[in-house]
């Protein structure tokens, strides 16, 4: 997500560069690129205004130090806007001090709701005991649904009887087995429409009634653009929400929700869904998330994933090969630790400048080629694995059929291996960083490990 908004950033600030000081036509030129960029991301326009109003008060006129260029000015400037307008600080999710925190979870049919329930449960899990409720009577699938994602992510589940069409019912006998099995966050995922009507607002009103909540949280999806602001209107409309949670925010959105959302409506944005899985939830951190908009990078985020990683034991295990012949074996190790940080385009963008490095860009590095590269070592024996000189023509054919590849893709594995087995054995001796070899990820190479 971003993309086009990031590379026109850098397009703007790049242009600045060689002012000694801004002057409006400098900025009048900038800002007009600015405009079309949030636009085209489907910003609302009066957001797109008031946010071009700030940047231009501060950036006309102002003498530009000698330590940074004038786009490195103006992109501060822009960058502290942005994190204003998406809400600057993070906001936490709500934990009542007289258990049990009810959770009403509300958005429209096919907007990531139950997903998004499941995420906050799997998130809350390690210092609390969450109780998931299906309150969707309209939808079976529903149901099965949030039971099936509670089920595969240990969350305990509440749902209906069979026939049973009285939501009100659901919530009172979810309230009871909370208290009778000690859940002290209960999260009630609730139905959805295809639009906010009237019908969804009385039931979602008495829901409320009957289970004051903690939090009220509307789940939209980021890939709706303005609509989602829309929508986030008129939810808060009727119910008084006190928190979103962006869903899909991994996805090829133009991103005019997460820009907007706080600003038009006054409600936060607390969370962001950044995949698939149930674990791929984020607090919405709107510095972060600006740094990442401008080619900033998100260091604190990146650090974070490779903490997580080392928590897990996965940095032992990465250390552990270097006392060892580095083998096929050594490398499929590696592969799946870096696959345990999140899809490697989305942790690559993490890195600040990454965007702009020579020779690699973002739709060359290609998270399928690990996975290939994983299935093809998958597909030898452990003796081949061991010593790859073994691995010749017959060999080789059978690898490829075994991992749905091709036998010059086989090929250049085994000869980016063995690039890598020699930098190995002077990454060991020397404690020096050494770069994957050209291709090995998609890209052009270059990524120093150290």
């Amino acid at each position: 997500m971003f993309d086009a908004l990031r590379e026109r950033f850098e397009a703007v600030f790049d242009k600045l560069k060689g002012r000694g000081k801004l002057t409006e036509a400098d900025v009048e030129t900038a800002l007009r690129d600015v405009r079309r960029g949030l636009l085209e991301a489907d910003v609302d326009y009066k957001v797109v205004k008031s946010l071009l109003d700030a940047i231009k008060t501060r950036a006309v006129g102002r003498d530009v130090l000698e330590s940074i260029t004038p786009g490195q000015h103006v992109a501060a400037i822009v960058y502290e806007e942005l994190a204003e307008l998406m809400g600057k600080e993070p906001v936490p999710l709500v934990i009542s001090p007289k258990p049990p925190s009810i959770y009403l979870m509300v958005g429209l049919q096919g907007g990531g709701k139950t997903t998004s329930t499941v995420k906050i449960a799997r998130k809350l899990s390690g210092s609390h005991k969450p109780l998931v409720v299906a309150c969707d009577l309209r939808r079976p699938a529903a149901v099965e649904q949030l039971r099936v994602l509670a089920s595969q992510s240990k969350i305990a589940f509440f749902g209906p009887e069979h026939g049973e069409t009285n939501v009100l019912k659901v919530v009172k006998g979810a309230l009871a087995y909370a208290g009778d099995h000690l859940n002290d966050v209960v999260l009630l995922d609730t139905a959805g429409r295809l639009h906010a009507d009237e019908e969804l607002m009385e039931e979602l009103v008495a829901m409320k009634k009957v289970a004051p909540p903690t939090e009220i949280l509307l789940v939209v999806d980021a890939m709706t653009g303005q609509e989602a602001v829309k929508v986030a209107s008129s939810f808060h409309e009727k119910l008084e929400l006190t928190g979103v949670i962006l869903s899909k925010l991994d996805g090829d959105a133009r991103g005019g929700a997460a820009l907007a959302i706080r600003k038009v409506t006054g409600v936060p944005v607390k969370l962001a869904g950044v995949g698939e899985a149930t674990d791929a939830l984020e607090v919405f951190d709107a510095k972060r998330m600006a740094q990442r908009i401008l080619g900033m990078g998100d260091v604190i985020g990146l650090a974070e994933k490779i903490q997580e990683m080392a928590d897990s034991g996965g940095a032992e295990r990465m250390a552990e090969t270097l006392k060892k012949k580095f083998t096929l074996e050594e490398l499929l190790v590696q592969f799946e630790q870096l696959e345990k940080m999140g899809p490697l385009n989305k942790v690559l963008e993490m890195i600040p400048g990454f965007s702009k490095l020579k020779g690699v860009s973002q739709d060359e590095v290609d998270s399928g080629r690990l996975k290939r590269s994983k299935a093809i070592i998958q597909s030898m024996t452990p003796a081949e694995r061991r010593d790859p000189s073994i691995i010749k023509g017959s060999r080789r054919r059978r690898i490829a059929v075994g991992s749905g590849t091709s036998v010059q893709m086989v090929n250049q594995l085994l000869a980016q291996y063995e690039q890598m087995r020699k930098l190995w054995k002077q990454f060991g001796k020397q404690g020096k960083g050494f770069k994957l070899p050209k291709g090995l990820l998609g890209g052009g190479g270059g990524f120093r490990f150290k």
